[in-house]
């Protein structure tokens, strides 16, 4: 049957009806099994469990792995349950990061350490871990030990986030080494996970893998671009807060690599970087200054770079929709940012 692609579902540009068909009755699985998956019989428990289900979201990780699932013999129940299981990781590690940054609003809904406070936020977050672990649990060794390798690299990255780049080390590859682990590594299980549970070649899980960890460093690097050149009313998050946290994300790296002291705007920037960004305005005036420098353009520039790595990777697999779509989802994730 002759299929034509459909306008951007789900976030991939170009999908054709019947693929986009598959992914939405998947995304639909995958969210009435967060849903059953997080229901407690204490309505508390219940209710904060489901906070940040019920908010919504791209549903990237889930999505990834259901895209994943039609280089083998398409979506399953174990599909199914391998991208809830990731999707609950994600989630659970989204609740112990608004402790750490203290924040405010997450998908455009009060965060669960603001709606309720901090202790609930970490134990709920340990609870969805502990979900997501019993969803892996089911589908047998290999992936629980996926599953445990990939938390232990994401509390890496965490670790090394909060910590300075070490004397003599490229700040630049320190940090997309962090991103590798902070977020690469569970984009790549999502990717990996769904050519597993769908019967794929063990060359295409690998090339998966591969793909999934440098599409992950790409969509970070473009949350960080949104986190400085957006609103909060386009990205749900208060812009700035990786500046107000003094958090160098690649575009600062860049600036203070090209930024000349001797320009009195450079020089401000510079001055406001270094100095408190907790203040309103000192915070906006940062914002202001670096979205008119270069270095905004290279950031994004080097961010579009990654994602054509990520799409030269799926080249030795045989043309099909999903290539096609995984292709295009990795401009897409870069594109986010305008």
């Amino acid at each position: 049957m002759t299929t034509h692609a459909t306008p951007p579902v789900l976030g991939i540009p170009g999908a054709t009806a019947d693929l986009s068909a598959r992914l939405s009755d998947g995304l639909a699985r995958v969210d009435a099994l967060l849903t059953q998956v997080v229901d407690h019989d204490d309505p508390f428990i219940a209710a904060a469990s489901g906070h940040l289900v019920a908010a919504g979201g791209k549903r990237f990780r889930p999505l990834l792995t259901l895209l994943a699932a039609e280089l083998g013999q398409g979506i399953n129940d174990d599909v199914v349950a391998a991208a809830a299981g990731v999707e609950l990781t994600h989630l659970a590690s989204l609740y112990h990061d608004d402790v750490m940054d203290e924040a405010s609003v997450r998908r455009g809904v009060a965060s669960v350490n603001a709606a309720y406070d901090n202790s609930t936020a970490i134990l709920v977050g340990d609870l969805l871990f502990g979900k997501a672990s019993e969803l892996v649990a089911g589908l047998g060794a290999e992936a629980v030990l996926i599953q445990a390798q990939t938390f232990v690299r994401l509390c890496n990255g965490q670790i090394r986030d909060d910590r300075p780049c070490p004397d003599g080390v490229d700040p630049v590859d320190y940090y997309l080494g962090v991103l590798a682990d902070k977020t690469g590594v569970l984009i790549a299980t999502a990717g990996r996970y769904g050519v597993m549970f769908s019967g794929g070649s063990p060359e295409s899980v690998e090339i998966m893998r591969s793909y999934g960890e440098k599409l992950g460093i790409a969509f970070q690097l473009a949350d960080d671009l949104i986190d400085i050149a957006s609103d909060a009313d386009d990205s749900g998050k208060i812009p700035g807060t990786d500046l107000r946290e003094g958090v160098d994300t690649l575009a600062v790296l860049r600036l203070r690599a090209m930024a000349d002291p001797a320009d009195a705007s450079d020089a401000r920037l510079l001055e406001l970087l270094d100095g408190d960004l907790t203040d309103d305005a000192a915070l906006a005036e940062a914002l202001r200054l670096l979205r008119a420098h270069p270095a905004l353009a290279v950031a994004r520039d080097e961010t579009y770079a990654v994602a054509r790595e990520a799409q030269a990777l799926l080249d030795p697999l045989p043309d099909s929709d999903a290539k096609a779509a995984l292709q295009a989802l990795a401009l897409s994730v870069v594109d986010r940012v305008g």
